[in-house]
């Protein structure tokens, strides 16, 4: 069985995003949810590292802007909690394990299990399938979208965050490590919406600001109705272009949606900004995606 198909590449590049359905097994989800478990169990949480992740372009300007540990995190694998589940004092309110909105931003550099799906074979065949040259690792996320308070994650682009020169060289690669449906917060996707650049950036702050980031532009008014739900089952894989507009809803249901995501970027004539918040570092550079 072909691993993708021209068909479906072909689909990809009018859409912007490609469901591959059970692209992974069972047991390499388990397996990566099982790490995350042992993770979060060992995790000790330094009060002042209790940032509150929100994407509500204010909030995430004071939370993550004024955070070091957010900007710092590219090298490290951090985590970023919920809203509203710890107490002022920085306690939690509710279960640890519970509070979590995702882990960043190198499980695909210093975690095995994660390091090992990342550039398992099928990932690397499927890069070369999509005609990528030179792609390397940029940064990986754990999210867990919590039941009940899985906040939503208002219209973005990719590219807003990891901006390139020149554009469409950014893909993300979206694993579902439970099945994602309309109730627990699946991705919604404009298709076709990755043709004509993007309208925002999140640019690292000048030194003498108040806040660690900024934003150049803003996000346009969507129409709602524009948008396509993906739900998707355990072990599904959703190709995402670095430009192509997508969200995600609060997840009202019972039951948690983790997904492991990582981005790549076809580093072949390809310049990373200078001004993303994420930046190589001496100990971590961008690893090759293929090995």
């Amino acid at each position: 069985m072909a691993l993708v198909t021209q068909h479906q590449i072909q689909k990809f590049r009018k859409d912007g995003f490609l469901v591959l359905e059970h692209f992974f097994t069972a047991e390499e989800c388990d397996s990566m949810r099982n790490q995350i478990q042992r993770i979060v169990a060992e995790m000790e949480v330094p009060p002042h590292c209790r940032t509150e992740f929100s994407t509500k372009e204010e909030e995430q300007l004071r939370a993550q802007g004024s955070s070091d540990y957010f900007l710092t995190s590219g090298d490290k694998i951090r985590f970023f909690f919920e809203k509203g589940v710890l107490d002022e004092r920085g306690n939690f309110l509710i279960p640890k394990e519970k509070s979590i909105s995702k882990i960043g931003h190198a499980l695909h550099a210093y975690d095995p299990v994660f390091k090992q799906i990342t550039h398992s074979s099928k990932v690397q065949e499927l890069g070369r399938k999509l005609g990528l040259e030179r792609p390397v690792v940029v940064q990986s996320m754990y999210i867990f979208k919590q039941p009940g308070i899985g906040g939503e994650v208002t219209p973005h682009q990719d590219a807003t965050f990891l901006h390139t020169e020149p554009l469409g060289r950014i893909l993300g690669f979206w694993i579902a490590l439970e099945d994602a449906t309309q109730e627990n917060g699946c991705l919604w996707f404009i298709p076709g919406s990755h043709t004509s650049g993007i309208t925002r950036r999140m640019v690292r702050a000048s030194s003498g600001s108040s806040t660690c980031v900024e934003f150049i532009g803003s996000e346009p008014a969507y129409n709602d109705s524009q948008f396509i739900p993906l739900p998707i089952s355990k072990g599904g894989l959703i190709l995402i272009h670095g430009e192509v507009v997508h969200k995600s809803e609060l997840n009202s249901s019972e039951s948690s949606r983790h997904a492991f995501t990582f981005h790549v970027m076809e580093a072949k004539d390809t310049s990373w900004s200078k001004e993303n918040w994420l930046q190589p570092t001496p100990e971590l550079p961008f690893p090759s995606l293929y090995t």
